[in-house]
Order: C-alpha cells, then structure tokens, then sequence
C-alpha cells in the first residue's frame, strides 16, 4: 500500500554540478518533493535562475559556490564552506547527489596527461572529497542519509573515444560499493544512477548531428533518455522509499546495457 514515503520534507539536499542539465533537473525533483535543497557549482550566476524557478514552484533552494577541485588552499576549503553555510542556512544535509562532471572525449592512445587529470579529478576524486565530507559530517551528528553518486553506463560498458570518462564513471561505482559497506550500518546509503544518453552540455553537439541521430537509432530504445525518466529513480534512491537499498548501481538506459553484443 502507497504510504507518502516519496516525501522529502524536512530534509537537505546539496545537489553537485548544478548550474544546467542533470543536475539542475534532479534539482527541481528534490525541490518538488518537499526537500530544501542547495545548488552549488563553478558558475554561480547560472544558479540564480535555477533558484527563483524553484521558489516560484513553491520549493525553497539557495546557491552556493564550489569547485569540488581542489588545486590550491583557496579551493580547498570550497566544500567545507558548503556544508558549514548549508548548516546555517537549513540544517545538515542528509541528500547529497554527488553530480559535478566534466568530459573530454578523445581516443585512448591521444589522451594527454592533462585531460585525464581533468577529468578524474573531477569526476572520481572531486566526487570522494563531497560525500566523505557529508559523510563525516553525518558521522558526527549521528544522523542518516543518502548519497547518490551519478555514475553512468559507461562505468559499466566501454564506448570508442571516452577511456578517461569510462574509467573515472567506473570508479565512481566502486566507490560507491566501497562506502555503501563502510557507511550502511550508520544509517548512511549511498548509491548511484548510472544514466544512459540524455542530452546534456556535454553532448548535445554530438547527438545533434547526423552521426549521433544514426548512433541511437542503433540503441534498444532507439531514442535519447527524458530527463523525468530519472526522476523517480532519484526519489528513489533519495527517500526511505528506498530504504534497504544500499550499494546499487542503477542503469536508466533503455536497455542500452543489454543491447547485444
């Protein structure tokens, strides 16, 4: 029987990477559902629309600056400061969707050093400095939470020209094993959505040309994700809907990762 569990009220979410697509969406989602969310990113100034349309819905949202790289002792305390001014604001996070990504396609053998610092440090390593910060932070209140990592199909499968993001996505769905193991008997769950193709800033150039209309043509699905087709899987995930799940790595892919081989 259907008991409300999908609300969110009375939580804090801090939602990663959130100044366009995935993460502004998933921003709007946890907003919808009750939850006081934060929306931290680089670029600050595109927060500022994300936030009025959230409170014109009815929700309530604040954001934040950061840079979950960490190159020097001015960035080093940009997380910190979230999770401090969040407190002030709202309360202790209990939602983290660890989301910030970044890509830079190029084939395996052409990969400078430089890239796939880039891109690890952003995707895999930007990612385990947020939710071990929330996470400790958790620790210390005595509180439970959810931390969704967004991984993607491509930590599971391979695709030509994307070693360093396939890794790094890869990754990220180990760590999220790694820590659903250490952190579940405190009340912690962390999971992770690995997203198939939807359109996003990375990629729309790509899935607006001919050849990337003929690549998912040749998908089970034949289509690009809708972004409310993640919704769910995020509510999910982010509520005691989903209370004794821990540890899982979600596709939302059409299928994608059963097409034949």
């Amino acid at each position: 029987m259907f008991d409300n569990s999908i609300s969110l009220a009375g939580e804090v979410a801090l939602v990663t990477g959130a100044s366009s697509g995935l993460g502004a969406h998933f921003a709007k989602v946890l907003a919808g559902a009750g939850a006081n969310v934060v929306v931290a990113s680089r670029r600050i100034d595109n927060l500022h629309s994300l936030v009025q349309e959230i409170e014109s819905n009815g929700g309530s949202a604040t954001a934040l600056k950061l840079d979950v790289t960490q190159h020097d002792s001015e960035k080093e305390d940009s997380i910190s400061q979230v999770i401090e001014n969040t407190e002030n604001i709202y309360g202790p996070i209990t939602v983290l969707v660890n989301n910030a990504g970044v890509s830079d396609s190029a084939r395996f053998v052409n990969t400078t050093e430089e890239s796939w610092d880039f891109v690890l440090d952003t995707n895999l390593k930007g990612a385990w400095r947020v939710a071990k910060a929330v996470a400790n932070r958790l620790l210390a209140l005595k509180l439970k939470g959810s931390i969704i990592n967004i991984s993607s199909i491509l930590g599971m499968r391979v695709a030509i020209g994307e070693s360093a993001y396939a890794v790094s996505k890869a990754g990220l769905a180990q760590l999220t094993k790694a820590a659903a193991l250490e952190l579940g008997h405190k009340g912690i769950r962390v999971n992770a959505l690995c997203p198939g193709y939807f359109k996003t800033e990375l990629n729309a150039d790509f899935f607006d040309s001919e050849k990337g209309r003929a690549f998912i043509s040749n998908t089970p699905a034949k289509r690009l994700g809708r972004y409310e087709e993640l919704s769910w899987p995020m509510l999910l995930l982010a509520s005691d809907a989903g209370s004794f799940i821990n540890g899982a790595c979600i596709p939302v892919d059409g299928g994608h990762l059963v097409s034949s081989l």
